[in-house]
């Protein structure tokens, strides 16, 4: 375990390095050696020894692909579903959520309500700490910075998010390409998914006042690589 995080710390202590991982965990598939080479200024070589580091330590995987055009095989290479987790000292939240979960689902249906009424607590008060902390009014934002406002929002919490907005038919796609209890759906995929539905509404709510909020796909169902929304302001 100590060697393990003495080989995370030292391979994201070089900045490049660390680039290039947050620039893989925003492509949301795969990238190239070349890619990644031409993306940073670097020599393809150097570019293949910080995915190679990168990959020794489980944060991205790779895998040889044909691309079609003839030629030998391309190395193709992705973000890792292994979870990276550095605490000092070490806790363990990941069997309290399990713990508190599965507490919730012995309550049955007024369990999941419960999960669902907090969901969207927190998606107001997340909004409104977010406004209050970049000195923000709501009555000033246009709704074009508010979708801006959103997106960060979500990227703070780690959702890797991508937005684009309507103006016209006041209509916002929304999608989300990192699910973060994405271990613990495995087991409660009914009570998580409709309290981060719930968490989202709370956002969009707080900014636009009433919405609909439509699920388009699922990270759950196989296959999808996001958890994807439309969001009509009314």
């Amino acid at each position: 375990m100590e060697q393990q995080t003495l080989k995370i710390t030292s391979v994201l202590s070089d900045p490049t390095r660390f680039s290039i991982y947050q620039y893989v965990t925003k492509r949301h598939g795969d990238v190239t050696v070349q890619e990644i080479a031409d993306q940073f200024n670097i020599h393809a070589n150097v570019a293949r020894l910080h995915l190679t580091k990168l990959e020794d330590v489980n944060m991205v995987v790779s895998e040889t692909k044909k691309t079609g055009k003839g030629g030998r095989p391309s190395r193709f290479y992705r973000l890792s579903d292994e979870v990276i987790s550095l605490q000092f000292p070490y806790r363990d939240y990941q069997r309290l959520a399990e713990m508190c979960l599965e507490t919730l689902a012995s309550f049955g249906d007024e369990g999941v309500e419960a999960l669902k009424n907090i969901g969207y607590k927190f998606g107001m008060e997340s909004a409104k700490t977010f406004i209050a902390r970049v000195n923000r009014s709501i009555e000033d934002i246009s709704d074009e910075e508010k979708i801006k406002l959103i997106e960060q929002i979500a990227s703070n919490q780690g959702l890797n998010p991508e937005i684009t907005y309507n103006q016209e038919e006041k209509q916002v796609n929304f999608s989300i390409y990192n699910c973060t209890f994405k271990e613990a759906i495995r087991e409660h995929s009914v009570p998580l998914c409709s309290m981060h539905y719930s968490l989202l509404l709370g956002i969009f709510e707080f900014f636009f006042g009433k919405v609909i909020l439509k699920e388009e796909q699922s990270m759950k169902n196989e296959g999808c690589i996001a958890c994807s929304y439309t969001t009509i302001i009314l």
